[in-house]
């Protein structure tokens, strides 16, 4: 598999687990928009976040193309 399907299947397990998440009522809209950088919530965006900047950059370099 390459590392771009890999960065893929990680971010819907990711997509999956919050979900799952959300819907057992494990944290509310006010601390997923307040999370304060240190909350395991705010490390799991900043992880998805940089997963989903590193697939933009890596369809920017196979495209030839530039942000």
């Amino acid at each position: 598999m390459s590392e771009k399907q890999e960065i893929i299947k990680q971010m819907i397990e990711m997509q999956r687990k919050f979900i799952d998440l959300e819907q057992k009522g494990e944290f509310s809209a006010e601390e997923y928009y307040d999370s304060d950088g240190e909350s395991e919530l705010a490390r799991y965006k900043q992880t998805y976040n940089d997963l989903a900047i590193k697939l933009v950059d890596m369809a920017h370099e196979e495209k030839g193309s530039h942000r």
